[in-house]
Formats: C-alpha cells, structure tokens, sequence
C-alpha cells in the first residue's frame, strides 16, 4: 500500500501517531518534484477566468454519478429543486433556489452518497400558448428555444445537474404517462366528469380551480376578475384521500417548515360543528336552509341569514327581483370581504330554537335574509347565521346593512346571573366576544353553560326536532383540471353518442396534440383543439363508430404532481418510472408560493399510485418495508428575492436606475431630474418598480462563485434576501485572502519535504488518540479553528432549516484565522488549507478546483503531468478531533471568558489565548471580534447564543477587562 504522507519527522510524534493515516520516514532522500514556479501564478485572483476554464473543463468531462437504482451499498440522496417553467430567462429567485439546491448536492456527494440532482421543465401551460398567439409560433418552438437558453444560464452559474436525467413535461414521452395516471383514476372512480358553476377565467378563457383564484376573486396568472359559470369539466376526486392528506402531516414535522404544515391543514379545513336547518318562507311558500356553524352555542345571537351568490333561492328570485339582478351584476367585481348586503324582499327566517324555546321573545321574530359576496357558494351549503355579537364580519355586515342601534351578546366571559336585557351593547361601540365562554340569561335554560357544553345539548335538542345535528366539514373541494386550452396535456377520453366516455386504449397513448400552420394560433382566444376537426374525430374504441375527442387539456399542476418520480427513469418507455427504484425525494426545495397547490396535488398522485400497481409490490404489501406516505420528506421553502427600487418622495413613482445619479457614490443617490433624494427600499422584483436582477449578467460581472456565495450569506435561506450588489466586494475580499492562503501554502510545501500520494487525496484525515502535547501553539490554534469550522459547517448544512449563511460566516473566520497564522508545520497547514478548500467546494465550485489543482501540484507523489483528481472526488472532512482532545487544545494557554446574556451570568468558556498581533498596538474593535468569535465556537457559545437566542438579533456585545466578561444584549 502507498504511503499516504511522508514526513521528516520523529516516528514516536504524537501528531504524527495521532492521526488515522499511516505516516513513514522517506528511506531515501527527498527528491524535489519539477513543479510550477510559485511566481509564475497569478497572484491577483480572476474569478471570471477561473469560470471559464473549469465550466469548460466540466462541460467536456460530463461526469455524471451512477444510476440511483443502483446496488452499491452507497446511501441514497434525491435533492431536487423545484423546476421551472421555462421563460427563457432565469431571475433571481431561480438563482437562490438552483444555488440551494447545488450545494446540498455537491455536499453530499463529498460525504459519499449516491446523489439525484436533476433538472426539467414545467414546459406546458398558458404563457407560452400566449405568447405563440401574440407571436404567430408554434408553442414547442418557443419552449424549445427558451428550455436551450435557461440551460446554458444554469450551467453559467456553475450548477451541477444530472442532465441525463432532463425532462420536459410538453415532450409526449412524458405526457404519454400523464394521459395513463388520468385513466387510472377513471378507472377507480377518481377522475370524473360533471357540471358544476365553475371559475372561469375571461381573459386566458380558461377554467381554473379554486386554488387558482385569490382571496379577491382574480385569476392567479391574468389578473382578470373570475366569473362564474355552470359548464361541464373534469374533476379528480382529491377528497376521497383528506383524511391521509390531514393524518400524514404529522409525519412531516420537523421535516417541512411549520407554517407550510399550518396552511395545508388550512386549505384542507377540517371542522367540526352543526348542520342547523333554519326555516324559510320564500313568497309564502315553506321551505329550509341548512347552515353550518361550528359555534352553534351563539345560535341565540342570530340577528339574520345571509346566501351566496349562486344559492338556488338567490338564483329563483333572480328571474323576477330587478334590484337583485344588478345587485348581482355589481357584486361580480366586489372583493370577498366586502360588507355589501342585498335584502330579498318576500324572504324571511323563522329561528330553529323558537320549535323548542317558547319562552324567550327575542327568538320569536322574523329574520332578514340577505344575499352577500362573503358567503361561500362552495362552503357548507352557500349560507351562513349572522351572530353579530360573536364575529366581526357579521357585526360589520350588520352595521353596514340592517344599521342597528343595539348589539345582543348571548356568551359572557363568565357566569351571569342578569335580566334578559343584560348582554344588549350600543351598536356604536360594540365589539364582538368571539372567544368561548358562558352562556348569558338570553339563553333559557341553558343559562351559565360554558360554550363546549352548550354546544352539544343545543345540537342534541335541535336534532330531536329534525332541525340539527352533528357534522364534519372540510373546506377541501375535488381538484378541477380542465383546461380549454391548446398548449396542455390532452385528456385522453373520447366521446360517443352510444357508448358515452370511453377511454383510448394504452397502446393509442400518448394522445398527441397536432400540429398547426405557423399563423394559425395568432390573435385567437379560447381552444384551437375544438375547431380541429381532423384532430378531433375519431372513431369509438368500443363500438367503432364515429366519436371525437375530449377537447380538454388539463392543467399543469397534473404534470408537476408527479414529475419527480419520473426523474427516477426517464428512459423507461413502459410506466412512469422504475419499481424498483420509487423513493421519495430527500430534500425539495422551492418557494412558500407553492406551500397549498403543488405540494397538496403532489402528495395526493403520490398516494394513489402508492395503492396501484406501479409501486413495488413489497412496498405496497410487506411488513417489513412500506412505501413511504409522502413524496417529500424534507422541505425548505427559501424566501424571496428583493430588489432595490428608487421612488420619487413626491409622487411615490418608481424610478428606473437610469433616472438617478449616483455620482455622490451608492449611499448618496440624487434623481437626476431633480436632485432630490429618492426614497430608496427593498421590494419584490418585478418591471413596474424598475428592480429586477439579471442573474447572468451578476454571473458575468463577478464570477459565479461571488455570487453563488453573496446569495447564500446576505440572509437566512428561509428569509427575504434584500439584493444588494454593492455588498459583493465583501465576497471579492474574502476570496482573494483564500487565493493568497493557496499560493502561499503552495511556496511552502513547494519548498518542503511534504508529500502526498494520490491515495492521500482520497483518504479523510483525522485524529483518533489523545491530542499531542508536541503541537506547537500556532500549530495547535490552526488545528483547533478548522476542527470547529468542519463540525459547524457541516451541521450547519445537514440541519434544517439550514444554515447556508453561518456556514459563509464560519469560513470567513477559518480563512482569517489561518492568514493570521505563521510558522505552521507543513503537516497543518496542508491539513487545515485542504479542508478549507474542501469547506468551500460546493459553494464556489471553481475557486475550490483550482485552488486545490494548484495545491496539490507541489506535493503530489507522480509526474507533474498528471493532474490532481478533482476536489469533488476527495472526501468531506470530518471533525480533526475528539471532543477530549478539543477541550484539551482549548484550555491550552487559554483564558477563561465570563458571559452574560442581557445582564445575567450564563456560561463561562474557555477560548485560545490570541496569538501575538502583527501590528504593534491592537486593534480594539479587531480584538473584541475575535474574542466573540471564539466563545461562539465554544459548545456553550452556541447553545446560549445561537439555539436559545438569536445571534443575529443582538442589540450591543460589550467586551471588558481585556476579554475576561462579555455581555451580549438581544
């Protein structure tokens, strides 16, 4: 076996003996390796060129991992990036996320694994049919076209894809897959027809799903106001899994961020409450509206009844009711929250109570009914009881509509013993108790129930007369996906006037969407599939007589439900992807936008084809290895990406940079116009505000490893990132002192008589035994900052929510301390300098390589010919020391620090005594950084200053009597 390092050194060394490699005196004398002269390097760093030379050199290597089907005892990492749609154009939020997501890859394919890190399209839907409309081209030339320029982009920012594994969900190979998961729901009863009132969408004139309608009432992706109207569509039957889509949740803590679990519990909106049946005279005439209510201890307090806008009593009225018809016409643009109210005339409540209560008189009367844009046509049964002394909307509503001059309350926050009147509030001040609480005298007998109680005999009570019982309501509604447009996956069901709906058979799928003349879609609206009649006749695979086609496409969300399990075999022809190969994805990672609608129809898809014949059968039926119940285990949602914007203070218009001089230098801008000083803030980029960031073109001024580093280090990955570009210089420095550690780590083992071999390269160093007292103090320093480097950043990447930016922080310190350093052995500085670049490697890709290219030249144990293997084929360094041996190092000739947390003692820590300073009188501000940096290194720095609070909060850090108390303000 080589000898992995050689070393002029005393055999019985404790540093030699301490380390987990085998260390041997040369027999013979050191021959020195012709090498590149140190000199003949550049000594200013050019990161632009260093892109250039390792982009090419790994676009001509295109070394890719190994299949991850494979059998090669390797754990198995599956990192993916949410994909894109492709625009043509990357912004800064796809550089965040793509960059996230790089790392983590990169990270652990140095830790061993066998790592997923693919890439694709979400290539279908409405923009680009759009722009081929405005354009007169076809809709796969100009995805085609925009998929090959975000291709080189990403590869611009030094990404490292496994581009073997690209899809595009408009490709018929992958939508071939999609027609087949659709049959098999139609199979099972899952996808469905039926006419339903329906969002339809009168600028794309399309349908959407009500996930894709915001809380106003506008499309998601036009910003149309959505109209209502009763068509035939297609629906998958999302609801028959709400109880495993609620349940699995649980599963998911710790791994997915607590507000995405918080709004998917939301969207699915399991309650618990009453159906109450209220008793209605519409023209005379008796009939009943259902309610449900989850407060029914506030049923006393109802003052009136309010229907949506499509309730079927609202839509008889309308045929003779003037007034309601415009009010309806009106109430189309109202946003959802709107206090707007039509009384119907002739239309009156009777109170469900007043059957069982004859004693109270306030029961007795008859109760208004109003029509209202607030009243979900789709929750419960299109109405709701207006209590306004227990919900603010309905005292709003109230107030705007009936104007009372007094407010029943019925539940106190304790036990009253009060005349019937008491609980009766002015209108004018009242504020609704919407919290639980006791019953008022208003109440009859149950007077002085607390509202739990309350609520279960009012419902029994009801429900013994026919007019309430006990329900569960979810707010989920089954998943529309029809779509009346081209560019889409078709539906793959054909139409017969004998046979009804029929299925095309397997081996005609994929059901390929034709192809037009180049003209043809421009300046046209709706779906060009219905005017094709060629495309859409056909004959019935069941009868064989004439048929056509369903003209629908269905909506993207359907291709992105289910894209990543494609991922896993893009080349089998016969099913979405291998058996024996379905795994959920390690680590997702995308924006909070996507928290309710992709995330809630993925994990749907994946549920069921958990149940079907896809999914291994030892994974759908064994004991010992079940399919996992969701497709993501962990989540991290990044934040997003502001820009800076500059605004006039006099008329709050956003200004185009152009239009402001920054003559005076970047903190001193002026507006040309007027040489006033502009407001100046962060913003979510778009082209109105005049903020947005091309990511390429930061690529290109500053090199990708600045600002893949300048992303990761501005903020939190959960967090905004304010994009300031001022700020890269930070970067820039810290680079050029990594780029002066290299060469001048290179001069000395150049001079030295340290050498490794290949295998050294490849092998981990680190220390088993007792640390060794032969260590000398800068030595022992060195080796201390870059064992507590290795383990911060290493948890750091590992944890989630993940701490990309310490772990900037933490190789910032580790490269300064190291630069500080002097007289370190060979043995450490090669040790220390190597992990460092390692540290680095997968946040700037090509600095790494050619700093270790250009480190391992002057000590590799062959001809100079041959290049070191590159510095992703090395390990990931693990921690140099034991804890023992850490403490150890710690102690020696250290100082003891006192810390206080906001006045308190709450720790003490032992830190390294601060090696001699280079100039002759110390900085002060210089010396209190090193000494916090230190104590937050400590375990117990960590745990009182960045666990149990947060560093990054603090208010003021004193340091005192020369580093002997701390305190730290939050």
């Amino acid at each position: 076996m080589l000898s992995l390092l050689r070393l002029r050194l005393n055999p019985s060394c404790a540093l030699a003996q301490g380390y987990r490699f085998t260390t041997t005196i040369s027999p013979k004398p050191f021959i020195r390796l012709a090498t590149t002269s140190t000199s003949s390097l550049p000594r200013k760093l050019d990161l632009l060129a260093l892109d250039r030379k390792w982009q090419e050199k790994w676009q001509q290597q295109q070394q890719l991992p190994p299949h991850p089907g494979a059998n090669d005892g390797k754990p198995k990492s599956y990192i993916l990036s949410m994909f894109p749609y492709p625009s043509g154009t990357l912004h800064m939020g796809h550089l965040r996320v793509y960059t996230i997501s790089d790392v983590l890859a990169r990270f652990y394919r140095m830790r061993g694994h066998d790592v997923l890190h693919p890439m694709g399209w979400d290539a279908f839907g409405l923009p680009a049919e759009n722009a081929a409309i405005e354009r007169g081209v076809d809709p796969a030339d100009w995805t085609r076209e925009n998929i090959g320029r975000m291709k080189e982009q990403l590869k611009s920012i030094s990404t490292a894809f496994d581009w073997d594994h690209e899809l595009a969900t408009c490709a018929p190979e992958f939508y071939e897959h999609t027609q087949r998961i659709f049959l098999m729901l139609y199979q099972k009863g899952l996808a469905y027809q039926a006419e339903a009132l329906v969002n339809y969408d009168p600028v794309d004139k399309t349908v959407l799903a009500n996930e894709q309608v915001d809380a106003n009432g506008f499309s998601w992706r036009s910003g149309a106001k959505v109209e209502q109207l009763k068509l035939k569509q297609w629906f998958f039957r999302i609801t028959a899994f709400k109880e495993a889509l609620l349940k699995d949740l649980d599963s998911l803590a710790g791994g997915w961020p607590e507000r995405v679990l918080s709004m998917q519990r939301n969207w699915l909106g399991k309650s618990y409450g009453a159906k109450v049946k209220f008793p209605v005279t519409v023209n005379d005439a008796q009939s009943g509206v259902n309610v449900f209510t989850t407060r029914p201890d506030t049923l006393y307090g109802v003052e009136y009844l309010a229907l949506s806008l499509n309730h079927p009593i609202v839509q008889q009225a309308i045929e003779t009711d003037e007034g309601l018809r415009k009010f309806l016409d009106e109430a189309a643009s109202l946003p959802s929250d709107s206090k707007a109210g039509y009384k119907l005339p002739n239309v009156w409540a009777s109170h469900p109570l007043h059957i069982i209560d004859k004693e109270s008189e306030h029961i007795a009367r008859k109760l208004p009914v109003f029509v209202a844009p607030y009243v979900l046509g789709d929750y419960g049964e299109g109405a709701v009881m207006g209590v306004p002394g227990h919900d603010s909307r309905d005292l709003a509503f109230f107030k705007e509509n009936v104007n009372p001059e007094f407010i029943p309350q019925v539940i106190g926050a304790e036990v009253q013993a009060a005349p019937a009147d008491a609980g009766v509030l002015p209108a004018v001040d009242a504020k609704a108790f919407t919290h639980e609480g006791y019953l008022t005298s208003r109440c009859w007998k149950y007077q002085g129930l607390h509202s739990q109680e309350a609520k279960k005999q009012i419902v029994t009570d009801l429900n013994a007369v026919g007019h309430g019982e006990a329900v569960e309501q979810w707010r989920l509604r089954d998943w529309l996906i029809s779509r009346q447009r081209y560019w889409g996956a078709p539906i793959p069901i054909i139409h017969c006037d004998s046979c009804g709906a029929v299925p095309v058979p397997d081996d005609q799928l994929p059901v390929r969407l034709p192809k037009f003349e180049r003209d043809w879609l421009k300046g046209k609206k709706g779906n060009p599939l219905e005017s094709s009649e060629e495309w859409k006749r056909t004959e019935c695979p069941s009868c064989g007589q004439p048929a056509t086609r369903d003209t629908d496409t269905m909506d993207t969300f359907v291709d992105s439900s289910w894209y990543y399990l494609r991922f896993l075999d893009v080349a089998n022809k016969e099913q979405p992807f291998l058996p024996a190969s379905v795994r959920p994805v390690d680590v997702y990672i995308g924006g909070v936008e996507h928290a309710i609608l992709h995330l809630l129809y993925a994990r749907f898809i994946y549920k069921f084809l958990a149940q079907s014949e896809l999914f291994p059968e030892i994974a759908r039926n064994s004991d010992v290895l079940k399919a996992p119940p969701e497709p993501f285990q962990t989540l991290l949602s990044q934040g997003m990406v502001h820009g800076k914007t500059y605004s006039d203070p006099s008329t709050g218009r956003f200004l185009h940079p152009s239009d402001v001089d920054f003559t005076g230098g970047p903190d001193k801008p002026v507006i040309k116009d007027t040489q006033i000083t502009p407001q100046v803030s962060f913003e979510k980029m778009s082209k109105s505000k005049h903020n947005g960031v091309d990511p390429t073109a930061c690529a290109h001024r500053y090199g990708a490893d600045a600002t893949r580093a300048h992303v990761l280090f501005a903020a939190p990955v959960s967090e905004v990132l304010e994009w300031d570009e001022a700020k890269i210089v930070g970067i820039e420095r810290w680079f050029g002192r990594v780029w002066k550690l290299v060469l001048d780590a290179r001069a000395q083992l150049t001079n030295s008589e340290y050498r490794v071999s290949e295998v050294g390269l490849r092998a981990d160093h680190a220390t088993q035994l007792p640390l060794l007292p032969s260590l000398s103090d800068a030595d022992a320093d060195a080796v201390l900052a870059t064992h507590r480097a290795i383990a911060s950043v290493t948890q750091c990447v590992e944890r989630n929510p993940y701490g990309l930016n310490t772990v900037i922080s933490d190789l910032i310190k580790l490269t300064n301390s190291l630069s500080s350093s002097s007289n370190l052995s060979s043995l450490t500085l090669y040790l220390c300098v190597s992990s460092l670049l390692r540290l680095l490697a997968p946040i700037a890709p090509a600095l790494s390589s050619e700093g270790w290219e250009i480190l391992h030249e002057a000590i590799l144990e062959r001809q100079t010919e041959t290049p070191a293997p590159a510095i992703f084929a090395a390990p990931w360094p693990t921690p140099l020391l034991t804890a023992e041996q850490a403490n150890t190092l710690s102690a020696r000739g250290g100082q003891t620090v006192a810390v206080q947390v906001n006045g308190k003692m709450r720790f003490t820590a032992t830190i390294p005594r601060r090696l001699s300073p280079t100039t002759e009188k110390p900085d002060a501000q210089e010396e209190q950084d090193w000494v916090v940096s230190r104590i937050l290194e400590t375990d117990e720095g960590r745990v009182w200053l960045r666990e149990r609070n947060d560093w990054e909060k603090r208010r003021r850090v004193v340091v005192v009597k020369g580093g002997k108390l701390v305190n730290v303000v939050f």
